[in-house]
Order: structure tokens, then sequence, then C-alpha cells
């Protein structure tokens, strides 16, 4: 891989990170800001934020929470993708419920990421999304 600063800003990922844990969402900056081929465009708190981030800047990927504080990740990923179908949100969560993950695909999710697993997996998850 290239060097951050050798690849166009054009060409990086760029990843929308919705967690209402201000700890969780600057640990999940400094792993996709580590990559060469990816940055964090925008940061939310909560759903009705997300959405407003998802406007402004149309990110190539959202990781999303499931649990928010003022609508659930389901919830907004629905309301997301109502103005912009082909929007690509992986799910990121620390609940591992089969029911909570059919939910969040029939809602359009594109894959489901535990916080458990280790930061590769996130990597290459948002990789394979983007990718198609």
């Amino acid at each position: 891989m290239l060097p951050a600063f050798l690849v166009a800003m054009d060409e990086r990922i760029r990843v929308l990170s919705v967690d209402d844990h201000p700890h969780a969402r600057e640990g999940i900056a400094v792993v996709i800001n580590f990559q060469p081929n990816m940055f964090i465009v925008a940061q939310a708190a909560n759903g009705r934020e997300a959405l407003e981030r998802f406007r402004e800047h149309k990110p190539d990927i959202t990781l999303m929470d499931l649990r928010l504080p003022d609508m659930s990740g389901i919830d907004t990923i629905v309301a997301i993708r109502e103005e912009f179908p082909e929007a690509r949100i992986i799910i990121l969560t620390t609940f591992d419920s089969e029911t909570e993950r059919q939910r969040a695909l029939a809602a359009g999710a594109k894959a489901v990421v535990l916080k458990t697993e280790p930061p590769r997996n996130l990597v290459e998850t948002i990789r394979q999304v983007h990718a198609g």
C-alpha cells in the first residue's frame, strides 16, 4: 500500500462514524485514519446528527452503532437509506444478537462487525463493502 500522503484524497474511502461514546469514536478514528486508503470524514453522536452528517458529507461508508440515545441505529439506517438508497452502512456493535443482526441487514446494513473483533476485521470489512 502507498503511504497516506501519496494516495489522492478522492481515491480514499470516506467514512462517517456514528457512536454515542466519544472514546469509541476517537478509537475508531485512529484505526481508520491510520489506513492509507481511508479517512474519517465526519462523526456523529446520535441518529439525527448522523443523518445531518450524511447529508453534508455523503460518505462512502458509514459505521453505525446499534444503540444511540435518540433513535436506534436501525431506525437511523432506515432514515438514511430513505434519502440515499445507495448508502453503504456497516453496523459496529457490542451486541452479538442474531435477531439484531437480521433486523440491521433487513434495514439495509451491508455488514455487521462486533466491537470486540480485531481492528483489521473492521478495516477489511470497510474495504469489502466499499468494493461492493
